[in-house]
């Protein structure tokens, strides 16, 4: 059963910022120095920075099946902290909501309505629950209905709901959705009725949280010699009382409802990783998970059974029964043994597919082929046929039909990738390799193949009228920035020919195309001062309609001035950045300001790919609380995103000269600053997140660049995270030298600048446990250095109740003007 949540439909995001929000008003304080000592409670930001919190956020919309309406959802406000503080589960790399049944999760959907393609006419949906909390949606293969997930913690309610589009009025199907392992419901190919997750019916009792112990938790290891890296996952299992409560909260009773409420169930209940029905709807591919259980990898790695049932629940055929895994061979192109990403072919009734290692999943062993790709077809009684058989490993099929598909293959460890053009129902031709480049060279991608709805609901290729092309979609990354476009490919002669893109001065991003030509399309269109709305283009007629209005989430900062800067770092890599001015700032007449540097690194395995020009000129001047540009309220000048590239070219590891290469890049981007007059040494902070924390702290503990530093949610010391990070390939016995010098938690005493730790108690992110920061913050502290550490409760990797949102930029803003400098009020 896909999971199509709401924070990933495949929708046509209108959204100013992903996480501007429409809060109620709080009363407004101004900003003031925080004590060093422990506060009295949540703390307010400036009346600038909190307007940028309490700004509108836009709707989001759905496309229909056949692409003349949408379902638009409006876009709820920052929960409160009462609400992010309801009782949570963290079971198996989970975080389950026990009330409800359901993941854990804050941001819902909180109004819907039916909007016209053709004409951006509006229609409302009566019938909706009070309170809509919708967590995800998705319209049948027919068009005639939506189905939505509305939960209601208060309530306890986790319940599908069905939308009825010729009427426009909703109403409630059905309740006892199991939602913790993925969306409750999908589709049946012709529409009558859903498949579903369901609570499993009789009396049960929730096991106790903290039994008294029947025992210790015990580990052992085979003692085989093998090596094997096992990531630092959060939320493990840790007792036997755990495993009672995973069972508890993840049992699922497979069922299809009717669009009248009849159930029938399908099989017997059990805790299902996969539920996914075939093309033609008379099979459920299932993948159940099976005990012994672990304490060191989350669900995800525990045994499992895939086997395909039929309609009404009988077993038909086992496909595999995988064991536990415990951690692969080094290497990030390291996979488990047997089959693996089993799905069913788009284009077909019903026929499996997967990938299976050649090379027993060991990146380090030489094999001339590392992946093959399998199918097997209903009755499933036969042995299965090879697809293809690959050099890297299989990275997924957009199906078309029998005669074209187009397959995928990566290695990490190289950032290669291919696409090949194949024709399933003839695996004796010869694959067409139309695609041979660096994933990492954003100038020479081809796109993305657009996808159009089945009348079965599946998802296949989008041909041209005359069925000899496809559409590729495409950021159209070049020297001047990001251009998006469409190509009309040509099939028979791999050629691509343009049959849109972007015009400089605005950002279009297409989302659809409408006709068999491509001279119809559906895109996004933003520019500095105007966040992203909905234009219909006919393009053969030379005319456009917009569908949407909306309007900038902040006025005050509408005139927020934006460059696209290119400079160089000392070994001649090309460096990108976005230069950020306040509203009426100009630096020749008002001189340099204070300065925030935000930045993540990135590795890259070519000096070239990591020249390339990254971002656009063009795109809306979002005014995001998450990144930096919240302070350009407070007449700052922000540089944002600067590249910050860690390179190893051919056998060179990346992260051996991580630090020089940091310093280096850190080094261009002052130095521009200084050299456009905007920022001068001494004024200008630092910061990130997660792995911007990171940076942060080495470049406040290996340079004196930077006045002041701001570290979020980030890992400090790497013997924490022993079995590699980010892109480290090696483990920690593999490169103890590189793991030591890359952590600034051994450098601590050479921090002399102060620096800022934020961290959510409750983070869940691999590697950046909360006690990170507490341990690096003591260090400083320890070592005569100047930093406070703020733990913000029930806050995970990214931060949501609206309280904390505050008060992180209430600390941001103060430490910054205390720690570097202040724009005085009438220059703002």
């Amino acid at each position: 059963m896909p999971r199509q949540r709401l924070r990933r439909l495949p929708v046509l995001a209108l959204l100013a910022s992903a996480l501007l929000l429409s809060v109620p008003p709080l009363v407004v304080a101004q900003a003031q120095p925080l004590s060093t000592q422990a506060s009295s409670g949540y703390q307010l930001p400036s009346a600038a920075l909190q307007a940028i919190v309490d700004a509108p956020r836009a709707p989001s919309l759905s496309l229909s099946p056949k692409g003349d309406l949408a379902v638009q959802m409006g876009s709820p406000s920052l929960p409160s902290i009462a609400v992010v503080a309801q009782p949570e589960l963290k079971l198996a790399g989970l975080r389950i909501h026990p009330r409800t049944f359901s993941d854990s999760r804050f941001s819902f959907g909180n109004s819907l309505s039916l909007k016209s393609i053709a004409d951006g006419s509006e229609r409302a949906i009566t019938g909706l629950p009070a309170n809509l909390a919708v967590a995800s949606l998705g319209w049948s293969p027919d068009q005639r209905y939506v189905a939505f997930n509305h939960i209601d913690s208060t309530a306890g309610a986790n319940e599908l709901w069905l939308v009825d589009v010729e009427r426009a009025q909703a109403h409630r199907l059905l309740g006892g959705l199991n939602t913790v392992l993925g969306d409750g419901y999908a589709w049946l190919p012709d529409s009558s009725g859903l498949l579903v997750r369901l609570q499993p019916v009789g009396a049960r009792t929730a096991p106790p949280a903290d039994p008294i112990p029947s025992g210790p938790a015990i580990q052992s290891t085979e003692g085989d010699g093998q090596v094997r890296a096992i990531r630092t996952y959060q939320d493990l299992l840790g007792s036997p009382a755990d495993a009672a409560q995973f069972d508890y909260y993840t049992q699922v009773q497979p069922a299809i409802v009717s669009l009248g409420g009849k159930v029938q169930p399908v099989g017997q209940p059990g805790i299902y990783l996969g539920l996914s029905l075939s093309p033609d709807g008379n099979y459920l591919l299932t993948q159940k998970v099976q005990r012994p259980y672990s304490y060191v990898v989350p669900v995800s790695g525990f045994p499992r059974v895939i086997e395909v049932l039929d309609r009404s629940g009988r077993f038909v055929h086992r496909l595999a029964s995988l064991p536990l895994v415990e951690g692969l061979p080094t290497g990030n192109d390291a996979v488990p043994t047997g089959p693996r990403m089993v799905s069913w072919r788009a284009d077909a009734p019903a026929t499996l597919v997967w990938a299976e290692a050649q090379d027993g999943g060991d990146p380090n062993r030489d094999a001339p082929v590392r992946d093959a790709v399998l199918t097997l077809a209903a009755p499933f009684d036969a042995a299965p046929a090879t697809l293809a058989q690959l050099g890297s490993r299989y990275a997924g099929i957009a199906w078309g039909n029998g005669q074209v598909a187009l397959l995928n293959e990566r290695w990490f460890k190289t950032r290669w990738a291919r696409r090949w053009q194949i024709a399933p129902d003839n695996p004796q031709l010869a694959p067409k390799l139309l695609s041979d480049r660096s994933s990492q060279d954003r100038y020479n991608d081809p796109g993305m193949p657009l996808l159009r709805t089945a009348d079965n609901g599946q998802r296949l290729l989008q041909f041209s009228d005359d069925g000899q092309a496809i559409f590729l979609a495409g950021a159209g990354a070049s020297e001047a920035g990001d251009r998006p476009f469409v190509d009309r490919f040509d099939l028979a002669s791999a050629s691509a020919t343009r049959v849109f893109q972007s015009t400089p001065g605005q950002y279009s991003q297409p989302l659809a195309v409408l006709d068999g030509q491509g001279q119809r399309l559906l895109v996004s269109r933003e520019s500095p001062d105007q966040p992203a709305n909905l234009f219909v283009i006919d393009q053969a007629a030379g005319s456009e309609r917009q569908l949407t209005d909306i309007a900038h989430p902040v006025p005050a900062l509408a005139g927020v001035r934006k460059e696209q800067i290119r400079y160089a770092r000392a070994d001649g890599v090309q460096l990108t950045a976005e230069l950020l001015l306040p509203p009426g700032y100009d630096a020749k007449k008002d001189g340099p300001r204070p300065v925030l540097l935000w930045a993540y690194p990135g590795e890259f395995k070519s000096a070239a790919t990591a020249s390339q020009v990254t971002g656009s000129p063009d795109r809306f001047n979002a005014p995001s609380y998450w990144g930096p540009q919240a302070m350009l309220a407070r007449g700052w000048v922000v540089l944002n995103n600067p590249s910050m590239p860690i390179i190893g070219e051919g056998d060179a590891e990346p992260n051996d000269t991580y630090i020089e290469q940091l310093v280096a890049s850190a080094e261009a981007a002052v130095a521009e600053i200084e050299r456009r007059g905007v920022g001068q040494r001494g004024k200008i902070a630092v910061g990130g997140h997660s792995y911007g924390a990171f940076m942060t702290a080495n470049l406040l503990a290996h340079t004196r660049l930077f006045a002041a530093g701001i570290a979020r949610s980030g890992a400090y010391n790497r013997s924490l995270t022993p079995f590699g990070f980010q892109a480290e390939e090696r483990n920690y016995w593999q490169a103890t030298d590189t793991y030591q010098k890359m952590s600034p938690f051994n450098y601590a005493g050479q921090i002399k600048d102060p620096i800022l730790f934020i961290h959510g108690e409750q983070d869940n992110n691999s590697g950046t446990f909360p006690i990170q920061s507490e341990r690096m913050f003591a260090a400083v502290k320890g070592l005569g250095g100047n930093a406070r550490l703020v733990m913000l409760p029930n806050e995970s990797h990214a931060y949501r109740a609206r309280e904390s949102i505050l008060h992180m930029l209430a600390e941001t803003e103060s430490w910054l003007e205390q720690h570097v400098g202040k724009v005085p009020a009438a220059k703002r």
